[in-house]
């Protein structure tokens, strides 16, 4: 059987099965988490009020951003008194990725207010631009994430790289920055998979997990827009972003899959909406399978 073949049988027995995303007893949904960027502007206005629509909503866990900033810690404490777990955060990445620039944190510091805060996972969200023009800069960039993640395994907490959509663009030589870094990234070194970006980068979710098991600690789940013209390596219009269900993502065959490949935890984020509150509502609803 060719791996094409394989990759359509496979997708084929996923999509004839039930729904593994709406099984009562389904970890990710007993469990499932919210990337809180997705509520950022309301965050800002009114963060308690926000945080309990989001336990109301029936989210199990957060995961908060900017840690360990005082909004990321008082999101931990809140989400925490509201019955919520905080298991991972989005942190300020330049500590691992350019340790050395001025004003940078350094990153035993925020392991160490990670430690006290609870977390078991930091997940680097982000590259600046003039970081990531090469693949030498992205192997440099796998060599100090390397350093990071060793650090953080001495500390008891998962360091994770969550991607976008630049990093699939072939550079000339046909390799993109995520290979890159699946080829460079240590054991300790892990993934956080956003499903909507790779679909945008023109990758095979399902694919790409199968292809990263047991190296993806978590997933995000977000949903695209139909009609979109892929792979997209730039900026993509605000409504590409969908709740769960109202896009071209097939989601429960992603959660088999991220379940298969061994992943952790899987967080619900739409990174642009304009009612973010009852969006969040519609993507819980489609797990729930209302």
């Amino acid at each position: 059987m060719n791996r094409r073949h394989f990759l359509q049988t496979s997708l084929a027995s996923f999509l004839s099965v039930p729904a593994f995303a709406l099984e009562a007893d389904n970890p990710y949904r007993k469990n499932i988490g919210i990337q809180l960027y997705t509520l950022r502007n309301q965050i800002n206005a009114d963060l308690p009020g926000t945080l309990k629509a989001v336990a109301e909503a029936g989210y199990k866990q957060v995961e908060p951003y900017g840690f360990p900033d005082a909004t990321a810690l008082d999101l931990i404490k809140v989400s925490k008194d509201l019955g919520m777990a905080a298991n991972s955060s989005h942190f300020a990445w330049e500590s691992v990725t350019d340790p050395d620039k001025a004003g940078v944190a350094p990153f035993a510091d925020i392991l160490q207010k990670a430690k006290d805060a609870g977390l078991s996972h930091l997940v680097i969200p982000y590259l600046h631009g003039d970081s990531r023009k090469t693949a030498d800069d992205y192997k440099r960039l796998a060599e100090r994430c390397n350093v990071g993640a060793a650090l953080a395994k001495e500390a008891g907490i998962q360091l994770a790289y969550h991607n976008h959509n630049f990093e699939f663009q072939p550079f000339a030589d046909g390799k993109s920055g995520y290979e890159v870094f699946a080829a460079e990234f240590s054991p300790e070194m892990k993934f956080e998979l956003d499903v909507f970006w790779v679909k945008v980068g023109g990758i095979d979710p399902i694919e790409l997990l199968g292809k990263l098991k047991g190296r993806v600690s978590q997933i995000h789940l977000k949903d695209l827009k139909t009609g979109m013209t892929l792979p997209e390596f730039g900026k993509v219009p605000d409504d590409a972003f969908k709740e769960l269900g109202q896009g071209i993502i097939a989601m429960e065959p992603i959660i088999e899959a991220a379940a298969l490949a061994g992943v952790a935890h899987a967080h619900v984020e739409q990174d642009q909406s304009p009612d973010p509150v009852k969006s969040i509502g519609m993507s819980m609803d489609y797990l729930k399978g209302l």
